[in-house]
Order: structure tokens, then C-alpha cells, then sequence
């Protein structure tokens, strides 16, 4: 059995991909993105963990519910979308597993057979993963979102793509709300001269990959483009989770102008 990637994805915003936009076709290529990851697999994970934006835990905590309920954790979309379902049931002894593994690297972790999943788990592997047949289990941030914590914990969790084990990091490499549905041109180059940045440093092998990345801030219009980072982390360990593997960036688009990417270690 082949070890699976560490991907990391963005989820788009909101229930986008379950709803009507103007344009109509506004989030079609990153939904196709999505629906190609099993086929971009080598072959069908035993399990997926998904790292979400939407979670931060003062200690790294794993959802451990056997059938977890939906958090519908956005706001003014259409009524339908917050009766969507996602019918995958939890994992409890992988999150039990994943759990010791960062106790036995010394980094604080739980189990919380109470946590919900946010949209940023149920959203993004109800179009990837439609039949729901895979085992799911989402991870926190620690809270101060601290990039080489994150890294860390991806290291940690490393072993588990040897037991088919697909990762997930889920969340978006632009995000300032305040301008992502502005048609500034000032911002969109922006947007993109960061995208190049990030792109760059998830695919060079001359500087370790996971220094550069903990460095993000001194990227072009860093700040600009990320106000606050926590769309940003789940990068951070999925790059820390592929080890010296170099990254793969098998999806670019813009949306509203701004620049977006996938990339798969």
C-alpha cells in the first residue's frame, strides 16, 4: 500500500459550491478541483484528517464523535444550505492514535467526543467525497497560531499517511473578507504577487521548505492578504506533515480576482 499525500485545499466560501452565483460559473474549477482529489490518490484512504480553519483549541484537539453533528458556522447564505448533510461517521480510534502521536512528540493534545464539524470539514469532502463513505476525523489549530507549532504537529502526524491515512489541510490562501468581493486591481496584484510567493516556496527544495514557510510574513503583501492567519495554518502543517517531499501545486485560479491555489505533497 502507497502512503497517501498531505494536501492542502481551499474551501471556498461559505456553502459556495451548494448555491447560485453571479457569475454562475464563479466557484466551478475550484468544485472540479475538489471532486479530482480521489482520482489524484493511489488509492482509497482508510481514513481522512482534516485540519480546519474554522477551529482553533488552546490545545491541538481531535473531534472523536462516532457521528458527529454539522456546525453551520456562516451566515446570510440561502436557507437550504443549513440543511445540508454529510452523512461520513467519526473515527474515534484515530483520534485516539493521532492524539498519542503528538503526545509522543511532546506537543499537547485531546480528545473531544463532543466537537462538531465546521464547514470547513463538511463542505469541502461533501463535493470531494460525495458518498460519504470514508471515516473522517478534524483537527484543531492551537490557538496563537503559531506557524512552527503547526509544522511541528505536522511532523508528528507524518506515520499516518503510511497507514492510509489522506490529510487535509482546509482552508484558503487568500483571505481578507474585507476585500475578497472588491474588484480592485490594486488588490487582485496583490493577491497574486503573494500567490506566486507561496507557490514558489511550496515547490523549491534549495531552502528547507518549512523555514521559509514559517516566515510567510516577510512575503509580498503578506498582511494584505492575510489580516489574520488562521486561513494560512493549515498549510503550515500539511507542509510539515510531507516532510522533504517537494510540493506539487496542481491548482491555480482566481476568484473575485483574487489568487487561490491547492498544492499536494
Amino acid at each position: 500500500m502507497k502512503t497517501q499525500p498531505a494536501i492542502f485545499i481551499p474551501h471556498g466560501g461559505g456553502p459556495c459550491f451548494f448555491m447560485d452565483w453571479n457569475p454562475a460559473d464563479t466557484w466551478d474549477d475550484m468544485a472540479a478541483m475538489l471532486r479530482s482529489i480521489p482520482s489524484r490518490l493511489p488509492q482509497k484512504p482508510d481514513a481522512i484528517l482534516i485540519v480546519s480553519a474554522h477551529w482553533e483549541e488552546s490545545v491541538i484537539t481531535f473531534a472523536s464523535g462516532v457521528s458527529p453533528r454539522l456546525e453551520y458556522d456562516y451566515y446570510g447564505f440561502p436557507e437550504h444550505t443549513y440543511q445540508l448533510q454529510y452523512d461520513a461517521q467519526g473515527t474515534p480510534e484515530l483520534a485516539d492514535r493521532a492524539a498519542q502521536l503528538l503526545r509522543n512528540a511532546g506537543i499537547d493534545a485531546r480528545t473531544d467526543d463532543n466537537a462538531p464539524w465546521d464547514h470547513g470539514v463538511f463542505i469541502p469532502l461533501k463535493v470531494a467525497f460525495p458518498d460519504a463513505d470514508i471515516p473522517i476525523l478534524a483537527m484543531s489549530m492551537k490557538k496563537g497560531l503559531d506557524p512552527a507549532e503547526h509544522v511541528a504537529i505536522g511532523q508528528a502526524l507524518a506515520p499516518l499517511r503510511e497507514q492510509n491515512v489522506l490529510m487535509i489541510g482546509s482552508g484558503l490562501s487568500y483571505h481578507n473578507l474585507k476585500t475578497f468581493f472588491s474588484p480592485s486591481q490594486t488588490e487582485s496584484l496583490a493577491a497574486g504577487e503573494f500567490d506566486d510567493w507561496l507557490c514558489a516556496a511550496v515547490t523549491q527544495t534549495e531552502i528547507p521548505r518549512t523555514q521559509q514557510l514559517q516566515q510567510w510574513q516577510t512575503a509580498p503583501y503578506a498582511r494584505q492578504v492575510h489580516p489574520r492567519e488562521e486561513h494560512l495554518m493549515p498549510l503550515m502543517v500539511m507542509a510539515g506533515a510531507g516532510g522533504d517531499i517537494r510540493g506539487d501545486v496542481f491548482y491555480r485560479d482566481a476568484i473575485f480576482g483574487k489568487a487561490v491555489m491547492a498544492v499536494s505533497f
